[in-house]
């Protein structure tokens, strides 16, 4: 059916209409299932002055921790600083505008973003520092605190096989933000590693229909381990 394929030849054609000062929502958890080539690519076009939402920040060498090298991230949204010193010496000098989040306000903010929810009321950060300055209000007598949905011009996110039609599968725990952050996004970009005929995917494996997908491409990865543990 024209207009139902979603498939891109090239990282350039996927991320084409990615501007300064844009809003990209990124999937991933530390290094699991992050989009590690959209991320390479944005780095190749330069694109500065981005406002990032993501769980975290990769590492110095990889996933999102790349766009930090030269300052291309003006302010991100994330759940924590990981292993990424190059995001704590930006944060501490003032040179990155950083808002922690709670990681389940973030993961529910990236949904509401996609269900078309302007904000919602969670008990999460009630009385702390995450609330200051926020509408709070009482509900069966426990203060809740409203916060606004993220929505970004872009999302990238890594799935592990898709249909040309954009219906994705994602793998065990890379799954993890990337559901959320598709949905966040008006442009919706997906890197996969497998794609499949349409019709191949059975309906009840298919973890996120095709219709939130705008772009998908096919690539290889890295799949580098944020810290690898092993018995002497």
């Amino acid at each position: 059916m024209p207009g139902l394929d979603k498939v891109v030849s090239s990282y350039e054609e996927a991320l084409d209409g990615l501007e300064d000062n844009m809003t990209v929502v990124a999937g991933g958890f530390g290094l699991c299932g992050i989009p590690e080539n959209l991320i390479k690519e944005i780095k190749r076009k330069g694109t500065r002055g981005l406002t990032i939402a993501s769980n975290n920040c990769g590492t110095d060498q990889h996933g999102l921790g790349l766009l930090l090298e030269d300052r291309q991230i003006a302010k991100i949204i994330a759940s924590y600083v990981g292993e990424n010193k190059r995001f704590e010496e930006q944060m501490m000098k003032g040179e990155l505008e950083v808002v922690l989040t709670p990681q389940g306000t973030l993961a529910e903010k990236m949904r509401a973003g996609g269900a078309g929810i302007p904000a919602f009321y969670t008990a999460t950060g009630y009385g702390t520092p995450v609330g200051e300055g926020k509408e709070v209000r009482v509900f069966n007598g426990r203060h809740y605190i409203l916060e606004e949905a993220i929505q970004g011009d872009f999302s990238i996110a890594k799935a592990w096989k898709a249909d040309r039609y954009g219906n994705l599968v994602f793998r065990k725990t890379a799954r993890n933000f990337n559901p959320m952050a598709v949905t966040a996004g008006k442009i919706a970009v997906v890197e996969v590693e497998e794609i499949v005929a349409v019709g191949e995917l059975d309906p009840d494996e298919i973890h996120l229909p095709g219709i939130y997908v705008n772009r998908l491409i096919q690539g290889t990865f890295e799949k580098t381990i944020e810290q690898r543990t092993v018995r002497g």
